[in-house]
């Protein structure tokens, strides 16, 4: 399974989360779900999968469900793996 990170921008977007450029800001990611900063950073940039802990707090912070943020890989990132 692969991260996907298009509704948790969404979601952190219309919570604010931005920066003066409009972009993520993993550190307002960070302190509103209560994770360290590199989960956050890992997270916005949809590096890896996130913990069960974090999804948790994505669903409890952004009301998105650990569900609806993975997707399955595509085939040809299957035969990479």
């Amino acid at each position: 399974m692969h991260y996907d990170r298009t509704l948790l921008h969404r979601a952190a977007r219309a919570a604010g989360d931005i920066n003066k450029r409009g972009e993520i800001n993993a550190r307002a990611v960070a302190r509103r779900l209560g994770v360290g900063p590199m989960a956050a950073w890992r997270l916005v940039r949809g590096i890896g999968r996130p913990s069960t802990v974090t999804a948790a707090a994505v669903e409890r912070a952004y009301g998105l469900p650990a569900t609806a943020l993975v997707r399955p890989l595509d085939t040809d990132e299957e035969a990479t793996r």
